[in-house]
């Protein structure tokens, strides 16, 4: 595999590889199956991992990065990527922290690279639920829970910190007070959903958007099932003599 191109991660010093490797598979539950593909992206090149709490594989993620500088696929952990996620139900000012704490344990590592609130949504605590129950929403303190965020940053614990799923709205809001900007948005996109407001939003404002599910998300209940069956994108990839995830990428 080629080396991953790196891109400076929004108003940062520090920088993220294009590619990474998305580890949330459905129904959310770890595997020995994860465990052994993320080793394998490791020994293929892949250098950014990208996990969260609700997914249940920090665990395996962290088993995997253990084992590749075991076997040598690499030197040390600072040779990755690692990206994690703040559920719903620990969006609370107070819980923000101990969340952190909790998936750095899981993963076995002492920092983050990047730190993203998954929704912007609060729910009960103590529930790691998707989809997310309509009575379980209580309103979020966006301004609390960035704070919090800050705090993970300034102690160490995560380099940069981000956001998901931010519409241009949900993002003038926390721009609106926050002493650090988010990092990242990281959002679905695809050739059928190209997110171009959002996209220029960001751009003027500092912001590296990172697309999930670029091939679409067959079979799940997040994602659009119609990228891969696109006729367009088929007729494209026969004329190039290449795959459809080729041509999107």
């Amino acid at each position: 595999m080629k080396t991953i191109p790196n891109a400076w991660l929004g108003c940062t010093d520090k920088t993220i590889p294009l590619v990474g490797f998305g580890t949330a598979v459905y129904p959310l539950q770890p595997s020995q199956t994860m465990r052994e593909s993320i080793l394998r992206a490791i020994q293929l090149g892949y250098r950014h991992f990208d996990s969260a709490a609700l997914y249940q594989s920090e665990q395996p993620l962290g088993e995997a990065i253990a084992e590749a500088i075991d076997k040598g696929f690499i030197t040390s952990r600072d040779q990755l990527f690692i990206t994690s996620k703040l559920w719903c139900s620990d969006a609370h000012h107070d819980r923000v922290l101990p969340a952190l704490q909790n998936s750095l344990q899981n993963l076995g590592l002492e920092y983050l690279d990047l730190y993203l609130i998954h929704w912007p949504v609060s729910t009960a605590p103590g529930k790691h639920e998707f989809p997310v129950k309509k009575e379980d929403v209580v309103p979020m303190d966006l301004k609390s829970v960035w704070e919090a965020m800050e705090e993970c940053k300034n102690s160490g614990l995560t380099k940069s910190i981000g956001v998901s799923n931010f519409s241009c709205q949900k993002l003038q809001r926390l721009l609106a007070t926050a002493k650090i900007p988010p990092a990242v948005n990281q959002v679905e996109m695809n050739p059928l959903w190209q997110q171009k407001k959002l996209r220029e939003f960001c751009e003027r404002n500092g912001i590296h958007v990172t697309a999930y599910s670029p091939l679409g998300a067959k079979g799940t209940i997040w994602g659009c099932s119609q990228v891969m069956g696109c006729e367009v994108l088929n007729d494209i990839a026969k004329a190039r003599q290449r795959t459809i995830a080729q041509v999107i990428f």
